[in-house]
C-alpha cells in the first residue's frame, strides 16, 4: 500500500507541477499578447479558467493526502490517545462520504450529462466534460487518501 500511495503521490505532484506551469505561460501570453502585440489572444482567458479547476481541485486532494488542509483543532489538540485516533478516523470517514458521494458520482454523472448534451466551451471549442472531469479524479485521490490514512490509524488533521 505504500509503494502505491508514494507512486500516486508523485503522480499527482507531476500533474500539478504540469499543470501549473500551462497556467502560468497561458497567461503570460494573454498579458504579453494584450500589452505588448496589442492584439489579445482570445483563448487565453477561458484556457486559464479551465486549467485553474484542475490545479485547484487537484491540489485539494494532493493537500488531503499531505495532511495539509484546513482544519479546525480545538476539539483533536484536548483528546488524546484512542479517543484521538478515533476522532481522526471519523473525521476522515466523513470527508470520505463527502468526497464519494458529491465529488465522485455527482461529478461522474455531470461528466456524462456534458458530454451526452455535447456541451462545449465557448472559444476553445472542447467539450466542457473535459472540464468536469477533474472533479471525480480529485474525489477519488481524496477517497484513496482518506481510506489510506484510516487504514494507517494514524490519521492526523
Amino acid at each position: 500500500m505504500k509503494a502505491l500511495r508514494q507512486k500516486i503521490d508523485k503522480i499527482t505532484e507531476a500533474g500539478l507541477v504540469i499543470l501549473m506551469a500551462l497556467l502560468v505561460l497561458d497567461v503570460l501570453w494573454q498579458v504579453a499578447s494584450r500589452y505588448i502585440l496589442r492584439s489579445p489572444s482570445s483563448f487565453t482567458d477561458e484556457l486559464a479558467r479551465y486549467l485553474l479547476i484542475w490545479v485547484a481541485l487537484i491540489g485539494a486532494a494532493y493537500a488531503t493526502g499531505k495532511n495539509m488542509h484546513l482544519a479546525i483543532d480545538i476539539l483533536p489538540g484536548k483528546l488524546e490517545g484512542a479517543k484521538a485516533v478515533l476522532l481522526h478516523r471519523f473525521i476522515y470517514f466523513l470527508i470520505l462520504i463527502f468526497a464519494a458521494l458529491v465529488m465522485v458520482v455527482g461529478g461522474i454523472r455531470l461528466v456524462y450529462i456534458s458530454f451526452a448534451l455535447g456541451q462545449l466551451a465557448a472559444t476553445l471549442q472542447v467539450s466542457l466534460a473535459y472540464v468536469y472531469i477533474s472533479l471525480p479524479v480529485s474525489g477519488l485521490l481524496i477517497c484513496f487518501y482518506c481510506i489510506h490514512e484510516m487504514i494507517k490509524g494514524r490519521a492526523e488533521v
